[in-house]
C-alpha cells in the first residue's frame, strides 16, 4: 500500500473519530459549562436576595416595638383574641367603676372571597381579615361608662362600639348593654 493511501485512510478514520467520539463530548463539556455559568448567576443573585433580607431583617429590629404594638393591637388567633379581649374588658370596666355582669353573645365573620362580592358598594377587608363581634353588659353610673369608652377609645386594640343601650336601676346605677367590634387575622 502506498503511502498516500495509508495518510488519507488514517486521516478519515482520525474525522470519523472526531466526529462521532470528540465533538459530542465537546458539546457536553459546552452545554455543562454553560450551566454553570447560569447556576454561578443563580447563585449570586440569591446571596444578594438573602443580604437583603438580612439587612431589612436588621432594619425591622429596629422597629420590634412599633411591630409588637400592632400584634398586640391586630392578633393573629381568633380564639386568643377572644380570650384577651374578653379580659381586657373586665379590667378596663373595673378600672373605670363598672361592674360586668355577663357575656351575652360573640360572633366571628370570616371575609368573603372577591368571587362572593355582589356590589362594589360592598365593603371588603382584606384577606384573612376576620371581625370579631361581642355583646356584653355592665353596671354603673354615667361617668364610669363614658370613662369605660374613653379607656377604649385609647386602647391599642382595634375595638369600635357598634352599640350601646341602657335601662334604669336602683339609685343613679344604670345597667348598660354594649356590642363592640373588633378584627383578627
Amino acid at each position: 500500500m502506498s503511502r498516500l493511501t495509508l495518510i488519507i485512510i488514517c486521516f478519515f478514520l482520525i474525522l470519523l473519530i472526531s466526529l462521532f467520539l470528540i465533538w459530542p463530548k465537546y458539546q457536553e463539556l459546552r452545554a455543562l459549562k454553560v450551566e454553570v455559568e447560569e447556576k454561578e448567576t443563580e447563585f449570586r443573585y440569591l446571596e444578594e436576595y438573602f443580604s437583603k433580607l438580612n439587612q431589612l431583617s436588621q432594619e425591622l429590629k429596629k422597629y420590634e416595638a412599633q411591630l409588637s404594638k400592632i400584634d398586640f393591637a391586630l392578633p393573629s388567633d381568633s380564639s386568643l383574641t377572644l380570650l384577651s379581649l374578653m379580659n381586657f374588658l373586665q379590667k378596663a370596666s373595673s378600672q373605670n367603676g363598672l361592674v360586668f355582669k355577663e357575656f351575652s353573645s360573640f360572633s366571628i365573620i370570616l371575609p368573603k372571597p372577591l368571587a362572593e362580592i355582589s356590589s362594589p358598594q360592598e365593603s371588603q377587608l382584606p384577606s384573612g381579615i376576620k371581625e370579631i363581634y361581642l355583646n356584653f353588659e355592665v353596671a354603673g353610673s354615667y361617668s364610669a361608662l363614658k370613662n369605660f369608652l374613653n379607656t377604649l377609645e385609647k386602647s391599642a386594640k382595634l375595638i369600635e362600639v357598634e352599640d350601646v343601650s341602657f335601662s334604669f336601676g336602683e339609685e343613679e346605677i344604670f345597667s348598660f348593654g354594649l356590642k363592640i367590634k373588633t378584627h383578627s387575622y
